[in-house]
């Protein structure tokens, strides 16, 4: 799991990078992390369709809410099997590891 970087009374943040295969291109993935997992989510910077590898979508994105939201969004992005790579500096913007 990737961890907290900042927290305030019940509220985590994290910053990660998503990428999402070509075949989940209509697929709402992000819309449901705040649909279904209540959470705040910050796309910060994105790369699509012709400009990435193979079609895929790559997302920079910072995600709000309690421990159990984050927990419960980050399960159904695994469950996906889409690859996650936590940030390594929540408050620089340096992506590289």
């Amino acid at each position: 799991m990737i961890a907290p970087t900042f927290k305030s009374s019940n509220t985590t943040k994290i910053r990660l990078r998503l990428y999402i295969p070509r075949h989940y291109s209509s697929e709402p993935v992000i819309s449901r992390l705040i649909a279904i997992h209540g959470l705040v989510v910050n796309i910060t910077g994105a790369m699509l369709g012709k400009h990435t590898n193979n079609g895929e979508g790559r997302f920079d994105l910072e995600i709000r809410g309690s421990l159990p939201q984050i927990a419960r969004g980050l399960a159904y992005l695994e469950s996906l099997n889409l690859k996650i790579v936590g940030k390594p500096n929540a408050d620089g913007d340096n992506w590289s590891c």
